[in-house]
């Protein structure tokens, strides 16, 4: 696929995932319904309602690839496509029920185990993450859009990593010492990565946790804006695995994060 064609698949998703933002605040207000999955785990009408208007505008725009969405995958079957579409309605949704701000809406395109394409919406802080290609990553900012490159936000030598637990293991705080950590900020969803690619933050490591549709898009996102990723023992972070589970993964802004 040529670039002029993800930046187009891109650019079309943009009103799709302003509407849908839109739409899961106004459900929010209205008092969300929520059920429990067989997994326990949350999710309520605004991750189905959400999910649907991702879902019909990506089939209107590539009809013949798959999609696999977290909320309606069926995972007895294996993975086996080469390029195709994961997405993650909401991630977060224990946030949104919550009525917290850092919930995303999500959309990957995978090629060839690299996801190239990502969009994030973040309708809360009013945020919202595209990219298409290397050094092709941008942030809509309350109507204003930039490129991002993942340039250092936090002061010179103030190296601040983001986390989903309150507190780290000490496996993934041993991790950070490594890269001279001064600061630890709790952050849930895939946002951590939209705002490594920003700049605004410098390092994310976690052990093996949650699926592929949870990390693709800000993966495309953080990556294609010049961050590093890879699993925590240095091998390439890849998607396409049968079922669909993360191995762990190091998100950094940049090699030298001091700078």
């Amino acid at each position: 696929m040529k670039t002029s064609d993800l930046k187009s698949l891109s650019e079309n998703l943009i009103d799709t995932f302003n509407l849908a933002g839109k739409k899961s605040i106004d459900l929010y207000k209205k008092g969300l319904k929520i059920e429990e999955k067989e997994d326990k785990s949350p999710v309520s009408n605004g991750d189905l309602e959400v999910n649907k208007l991702i879902t019909d505008k990506i089939k209107e725009l590539t009809p013949n690839l798959p999609i696999i969405s977290e909320e309606t995958v069926n995972l007895n079957i294996k993975n086996n496509a080469k390029t195709f579409w994961l997405i993650d309605p909401i991630d977060g949704t224990k946030e949104y029920i919550a009525g917290k701000e850092e919930y995303t809406l999500n959309a990957a395109l995978v090629i060839d185990t690299i996801p190239i394409l990502g969009v994030v919406g973040v309708p809360r802080k009013n945020r919202l993450f595209f990219s298409y290609g290397a050094n092709e990553s941008y942030m809509i900012e309350n109507g204003s859009t930039k490129k991002i490159s993942c340039r250092k936000q936090q002061p010179k030598g103030k190296i601040v990593a983001l986390s989903s637990a309150l507190k780290p293991s000490d496996f993934i705080l041993n991790k950070l010492k490594e890269f001279n950590v001064n600061s630890i900020v709790r952050m849930a969803s895939s946002y951590k990565f939209c705002v490594i690619a920003t700049g605004e933050y410098d390092i994310y490591a976690a052990r093996e946790r949650a699926n592929e549709w949870d990390y693709a898009a800000g993966h495309a996102i953080a990556q294609n804006a010049g961050a590093i990723i890879k699993t925590l023992d240095g091998k390439p972070f890849l998607y396409g695995k049968d079922d669909y589970r993360n191995p762990s993964i190091l998100i950094k802004r940049a090699e030298k994060l001091g700078d």
